[in-house]
């Protein structure tokens, strides 16, 4: 079968002329990530109609997706997960999935949804890959307020995509069944972490990898792909969702990349290269056209929903900010903190597609939550910076 790369240019254009727009018109605060989407729907089958999803745009959207979350994995640092930092995190999340089911109840009471769960799961997560930008971006990462922020995000990431495997994969596997297969995708990532630890004591394997690392082998980067693809297809082939053995590829390298800074200062950078240069934007300008935008305005109800939903986001994760005013500075840098934790997109993207392929939400509903992803990236990181100001340099 001779495939057609007509529809994948076009992709490829939108994901190059957005940041070039944005670029030309510096004093335009908005995320690339929400103009990608917008003008996928735009160029979609629902608007314009000059671009659709076939089977090479699938297969690269795809990719940018795991991409997205391996790389959301890498920025967990999990030596900062301990002690109050980490009980605050912790009780903020339970908190969230706590509203979260209330409101989960409300839909599925209203017929929105099948799943209560489903919606919590959806609601509770925040997009650490959208946060931490920002956070660098202020100079705010390394702070007391930012590092509570990326804590509260990193649990809430973990979380949303461990229950979304164990609870709503597509195999219909039980879930105890699902616990023992996540434990043996555990038990194989430890094995990992041993072997390469292993590895790096010999003298002439770690001086074959810096002499390897810059050259055309650029052997850290495709060590990196090694097992991003390798725990996406051990996933897939246990019936877990791919997103989850992507997640864990991410987190693992961020256990076992500690000397960065002594060896390889640029393999961060070249991995957000790839990722943010090639795969990402495929997946963000993809969810645009597969966006049912005729779902969406189809009734007034339906459009209705989406500030309602907007709402619901910054409820579930805004309010258990609340619990941080002991350990914050002072109230603004509490509510900036809630603002940051209510921005979720990308797992929002992700969550509703496979929600629609399980008949769990209504595409009304899908489409609803999508342009309340939409709107949480695009109003709360800018409100959040007026509340809390760049750090002095």
């Amino acid at each position: 079968m001779e495939l057609e790369f007509g529809n994948l240019l076009a992709v490829c254009a939108v994901a190059f002329v957005v940041p070039l727009t944005l670029g030309l018109a510096p004093r335009v605060r908005l995320p690339a990530v929400v103009l990608e989407i917008v003008a996928g729907i735009v160029v979609g089958p629902d608007v314009l109609g000059w671009v659709s999803v076939d089977e090479p745009v699938a297969v690269l959207s795809l990719l940018g997706l795991s991409v997205l979350l391996f790389l959301a994995g890498l920025e967990v640092d999990f030596a900062m997960l301990r002690g109050r930092l980490l009980r605050l995190a912790l009780v903020g999340f339970a908190a969230s999935f706590a509203l979260a089911l209330l409101v989960g109840l409300l839909l599925q009471m209203a017929g929105s949804v099948k799943s209560m769960v489903f919606v919590a799961v959806v609601l509770s997560a925040t997009s650490l890959g959208v946060v931490i930008p920002v956070l660098k971006d202020s100079g705010l990462s390394a702070s007391r307020y930012g590092q509570l922020v990326i804590a509260a995000a990193s649990i809430a990431d973990v979380a949303t995509i461990l229950l979304l495997s164990l609870l709503f994969s597509e195999e219909s596997t039980g879930t105890g069944a699902k616990l023992f297969l996540i434990g043996g995708l555990a038990a194989f990532a430890i094995a990992v972490v041993a072997a390469v630890v292993a590895a790096e004591r010999s003298m002439r394997f770690g001086a074959v990898l810096v002499r390897l690392q810059d050259t055309t082998a650029q052997i850290r980067v495709r060590g990196a792909f090694l097992l991003l693809v390798g725990f996406a297809a051990i996933a897939q082939s246990l019936g877990l969702e791919v997103i989850l053995g992507a997640f864990i590829a991410g987190a693992l390298l961020s256990v076992l990349d500690k000397d960065r800074e002594m060896t390889h200062p640029q393999f961060r950078e070249k991995l957000d290269a790839i990722g943010y240069g090639v795969f990402i934007p495929v997946f963000f300008v993809t969810s645009g056209l597969r966006f049912d935008l005729d779902a969406l305005t189809e009734s007034s109800s339906a459009l209705a929903r989406v500030p309602l939903l907007l709402l619901a986001l910054l409820l579930v994760r805004g309010a258990p900010a609340l619990l941080y005013r002991g350990y914050l500075r002072d109230d603004r840098q509490t509510i900036a903190a809630g603002l940051l934790q209510a921005t979720s997109l990308p797992f929002i993207v992700a969550a509703t597609q496979i929600g629609l392929t399980l008949d769990l939400l209504s595409g009304a509903t899908a489409a609803g939550l999508v342009a309340a992803g939409l709107l949480s990236v695009l109003i709360f990181p800018i409100v959040a910076g007026f509340m809390v100001p760049k750090a002095r340099t």
